[in-house]
């Protein structure tokens, strides 16, 4: 039974740093809002402009194009770095080079900051 109450506590506590950060990051059509989450099985990344309520650009272990490309599970770090390269070339093909990073509550490591790293090394900036 404990380990329930450990679970909602969790999920309380990255909520809780999701609304801290989200109150301070506000992407813009110059800037947008780079925001990841992340399951068991994938990973899923966004450019949202915020000022207009609309998604710019996604990007996701799940689709077809990216999952020929990956070798081995879709849940690792070299999957998520993948798609934080994928979502920079579409963030270069909107003129998008710097963008605010939310990582929507989750710890900046693992698949999060490998995610971060694709998309820096291919060209973002944050």
């Amino acid at each position: 039974m404990s380990s329930t109450k450990d679970c909602k506590s969790k999920l309380v506590r990255r909520l809780r740093r999701r609304r801290t950060i989200r109150a301070n990051i506000y992407g813009t059509a110059e800037k947008p809002r780079l925001t990841v989450c992340r399951s068991h099985k994938n990973i899923y990344c966004q450019l949202i402009d915020d000022s207009q309520g609309k998604t710019l650009a996604s990007s996701s272990t799940s689709l077809k194009d990216l999952k020929g490309k990956l070798e081995g599970p879709s849940s690792n770090c070299a999957a998520a770095a993948a798609v934080g390269a994928d979502i920079a070339e579409k963030a270069q093909k909107l003129g998008v080079a710097n963008i605010q990073f939310d990582r929507n509550g989750y710890k900046f490591h693992g698949r999060v900051k490998a995610l971060a790293d694709g998309a820096r090394e291919a060209g973002l900036k944050f």
